[in-house]
């Protein structure tokens, strides 16, 4: 059955080829955490947690050396009419399979079956940029390995993030947190829930750089107890308009590095946070409709 191997095979062979490519460039700090995260695809299931944890290290270790370096600046492309169009065969593709292949359980895993079809579509669009377009084989690795190295250590960010969840899930950090805003909240009030909900995922996603991260803690405090099984929510709006509100948190801070800072040093703006202040805008009002639409769908 086709499932999560298969996406972590061609990322594992993605990260080889652009540690390989590192080395022919002779820079060996970005070939090696490259490489190191090549074998956390390949043989992440394998190496047990311990082993995971030292790859962890090595990975920071080597990030925080300085020794990493970008390459090359990319050439300047010339407009071709065909660009949009290749580049949109990944998310038709990516559409079109997870409802295809949801229908194949036997050929492709169901819980898998979006990620699955967003490889397909990667490695489709990859193979008619190279029949169209005619560039050698390794132009898009190269490509992909030039914006690797532009966002260099921050590309692991939101994997980071997302464990440091699960970890304060894990640690009961989310029976704590819902001690102390279950005594602040009115009793009864659905309203001062939803507030303490949404204001927590952003909050927290603030402090923490990642929705995902904010998520078990945030639905272990208020989102299950509270909002699911005191008030009756449904558990799919509470989940989803959760993560909405998260993501507002994520426009306002710089722990989000690959979406806040990383755009600055790309378009090498001079105000280190003017992504933030342009966002700030639209992520409070939205924040604001977020805590609306999902009062209304509870009350």
């Amino acid at each position: 059955m086709i499932g999560l191997g298969f996406v972590y095979g061609v990322a594992g062979v993605f990260f080889a080829a652009c540690a390989l490519l590192g080395v022919a460039d002779r820079r060996s700090a970005n070939a090696l955490f490259h490489a190191l995260l090549a074998l956390s695809f390949f043989a992440g299931d394998r190496i047990g947690d311990i082993g995971n944890g030292l790859l962890v290290l090595a990975l920071v270790a080597i990030a925080a050396s300085g020794r990493m370096r970008r390459g090359e600046a990319a050439e300047p492309v010339a407009p071709h009419g065909p660009l949009l169009i290749l580049a949109l065969v990944i998310p038709v593709v990516a559409l079109g399979g997870t409802l295809l292949f949801k229908r194949m359980p036997e050929t492709v895993d169901p819980a898998q079956a979006t990620l699955v079809a967003l490889t397909v579509g990667v490695l489709l669009s990859l193979f008619l940029c190279h029949l169209v377009l005619r560039a050698p084989a390794s132009s898009g690795l190269r490509a992909g390995r030039r914006l690797l190295d532009e966002i260099g250590w921050a590309v692991v960010m939101p994997q980071l993030l997302a464990s440091l969840g699960a970890v304060f899930a894990l640690a009961g950090v989310g029976g704590v947190v819902g001690g102390l805003i279950g005594g602040a909240i009115p009793a009864g009030s659905v309203l001062g829930a939803v507030i303490a909900y949404c204001l927590g995922m952003a909050l927290f996603t603030i402090v923490m750089g990642n929705a995902f991260a904010a998520f078990p803690v945030m639905a272990a405090a208020v989102g299950m107890p509270l909002l699911v099984r005191q008030f009756g929510g449904n558990p799919a709006p509470v989940a989803a308009i959760g993560m909405l509100a998260g993501f507002c948190g994520t426009l306002l801070t710089p722990m989000a590095a690959n979406f806040n800072i990383v755009p600055v040093a790309l378009l090498e703006l001079k105000d280190r946070y003017g992504v933030i202040r342009a966002q700030a805008g639209t992520a409070l009002p939205l924040l604001a409709f977020n805590i609306l639409i999902l009062w209304c769908a509870i009350r």
